[in-house]
């Protein structure tokens, strides 16, 4: 009678079992998404959110619909490029060793010709009118909120450059993503730095980071204004923004137009292949050299990112005497080799007719219209 009871009893205590462990698991699940909350509500590296009023600003701004900056792609773009590109063996998709980095010649930087020296990605210090700017100065090693988790820089982590630098008059962020807006490289930088000047919203992020607003001038695409004798105006790109899985569009991002008495200087910033290059172009080009990215691409990321190609093309868009690709010897964000885009852009800039150099990570370019030759292919 007992072991017939106790096989009726059984199921019973099985199933008492099986809910104690959900529970625990429900417990736990609760708690890991509690503690995810306030990481990312708490953590000052994803930055702030713009307020209610601001909103209530944007949305008088013709890109921004919905809560979100928004931008309209021509419907009868076609630019004759395949977007084809190698499925890269995972060895292939980043340096087999650490990228060396070139010694930085200061004096060249702090004299008073106009110059770009890259740092790596889209990271730049340039020399303008003897204005010292820095480009999307992401020096840290991961390009994502924490450390331990993420793209990890290719070269040895370049913080330590900031200390070297001399003053700077002015940092220009393209927009919030993790590899172009960095935390701990703006809490190093802000002391050092007389102005930042970024799209609308994030100048949130900076003053989230102990950046003073007095020290901030936001902008909409196409507002021109005066900095330092300088002229400066941001321009539209094809992408989005965001540092959270929740707010995505909530900051603008795009292009810089920076115009000194020698050279007319262009960044892209990130973003897919339409015509506002061309509109760019006829507004305030010719431009001596552009920046143009084009080396993390996905047949995925049409709308948001180009391939070498048309990173080419863009150049001829905006009317520029000299180009160079940016967006690579950085991070590993898309599945090609990591010296795929060089190489393809390389190419088509020869098919093209179209002056692209390749500096060494490190290396200072004068702006004097001058290629570096030859081409050094130093990633081979």
């Amino acid at each position: 009678m007992s072991n017939y009871k106790e096989q009726q009893d059984a199921p019973k205590r099985k199933w008492k079992v099986i809910k104690k462990i959900l529970k625990y698991l429900l417990i736990l699940v609760a708690v890991l998404a509690a503690g995810i909350f306030l990481f990312v509500n708490l953590s000052p590296t994803f930055g702030s959110n713009p307020s209610r009023e601001q909103k209530e600003f944007y949305g008088t701004f013709d890109n921004y619909a919905d809560g979100k900056f928004v931008f309209q792609p021509s419907e009868e773009l076609d630019t004759g490029v395949e977007r084809v590109s190698a499925i890269a063996a995972s060895e292939e998709r980043r340096p087999p060793e650490q990228l060396p980095v070139a010694e930085i010649d200061w004096d060249s930087i702090n004299s008073e010709e106009d110059s770009l020296t890259w740092l790596g990605h889209s990271a730049f210090i340039v020399s303008v009118d003897n204005k010292k700017v820095l480009i999307d100065p992401m020096l840290g090693s991961t390009a994502s909120p924490v450390s331990f988790i993420g793209p990890k820089r290719y070269t040895e982590d370049l913080l330590y450059l900031i200390d070297e630098m001399p003053p700077i008059d002015a940092v220009f962020i393209t927009h919030d993503h993790y590899d172009h807006l960095d935390y701990e490289s703006i809490k190093r930088l802000k002391d050092k730095v007389a102005h930042f000047v970024v799209p609308h919203g994030v100048g949130n992020h900076l003053v989230g980071w102990g950046v003073a607003e007095e020290d901030i001038t936001e902008m909409n695409w196409w507002d021109e204004i005066e900095f330092e004798g300088l002229d400066v105006a941001l321009t539209p790109a094809k992408h989005f923004s965001g540092r959270g899985l929740l707010n995505q569009g909530s900051t603008l991002w795009g292009g810089w137009v920076i115009l000194g008495e020698q050279t007319r200087f262009f960044v892209s910033g990130d973003g897919g292949y339409d015509t506002h290059f061309k509109k760019i172009g006829d507004r305030f080009g010719p431009f001596d050299i552009a920046l143009i990215e084009g080396a993390q691409y996905d047949e995925r990321w049409r709308e948001s990112h180009m391939i070498p190609e048309e990173s080419v093309q863009a150049s001829i868009d905006l009317q520029a005497e000299q180009m160079m690709l940016t967006h690579w010897g950085g991070f590993t964000l898309s599945r090609h080799s990591w010296t795929e885009p060089i190489e393809r852009a390389i190419q088509a800039a020869a098919e093209q007719e179209v002056d692209l150099i390749a500096p060494q990570i490190g290396e200072t370019v004068p702006m004097d219209g001058e290629s570096p030759d030859p081409l050094s292919e130093w990633w081979k």
